[in-house]
């Protein structure tokens, strides 16, 4: 188990460094032996990634997150495990990427450089992820298939945060700990609160199955299912 977080903020500043050390700290409890942060600045944005890491897969240095691309184009938060990644990183290889880790985050890395978002049908694992690619200045965040990793969204007009659990949100000063009425409705009739929705507003799980592509100069965001049970196992042999 890891921790991934993130803002992206339309303020164009440094400010934010404090709050994503905050938040990454919060998540301390979900990888007690690595964390780290960056800054990343795209066109129109910056981004602070961060991540506390509980190491399994390749336990040096090398598996530091977050993690650029060699090119320093792409940067990767990760948690999560890819099952399959060795015969992954295989076929990367034959196409000619040099690998500096023995970790499944690069591998990811690779993999989405290569074969973009239809990279997710090759992963077999629990995962969520964010990459910032800087030429096409987008974000890209991704969960597993039966959304066994966590991953929450919140939007507010300066922003935009992930992180692998809520209380990682209370950290940033422009999160309003507003009650969503109808989430809360939700919760009296059923006992929880069915996705996407959370207690807050402006709150989100990611979906399982499912992918955000965020544009870092409109702050735009783009959902998609990449997969879904019923498609799955309906689908004709």
């Amino acid at each position: 188990m890891c921790g991934i977080c993130g803002i992206v903020s339309f303020n164009n500043s440094n400010a934010e460094q404090n709050v994503i050390e905050k938040m990454v700290d919060s998540l301390r409890h979900r990888g007690p032996d690595d964390n780290g942060t960056s800054i990343i600045r795209a066109s129109g944005a910056t981004v602070f990634l961060g991540q506390t890491r509980l190491s399994i897969i390749d336990l040096s240095p090398a598996g530091h997150q977050p993690l650029a691309s060699s090119c320093g184009r792409y940067h990767i938060v990760f948690n999560g495990e890819v099952y399959n990644y060795r015969s992954i990183k295989k076929e990367l290889l034959e196409k000619g990427y040099v690998f500096q880790s023995e970790s499944d985050t690069e591998v990811i890395l690779y993999s989405y450089i290569e074969w973009g978002e239809k990279s997710l049908s090759k992963f077999i694992g629990m995962f969520a992820f964010c990459i910032i690619d800087l030429v096409k200045n987008t974000g890209f965040l991704a969960r597993d298939r039966a959304g066994v990793k966590p991953l929450y969204i919140h939007k507010s007009n300066k922003n935009i945060l992930f992180a692998s659990e809520i209380k990682a949100f209370h950290k940033h000063p422009e999160f309003r700990k507003a009650i969503d009425t109808k989430a809360f409705s939700q919760y009296m009739r059923f006992g929880y609160i069915p996705a996407p929705r959370t207690i807050f507003v402006n709150t989100k799980k990611v979906m399982p199955g499912s992918f955000l592509k965020i544009d870092l100069n409109s702050g735009l965001i783009d959902e998609k299912i990449y997969w879904s049970a019923s498609d799955h196992f309906l689908k004709p042999q």
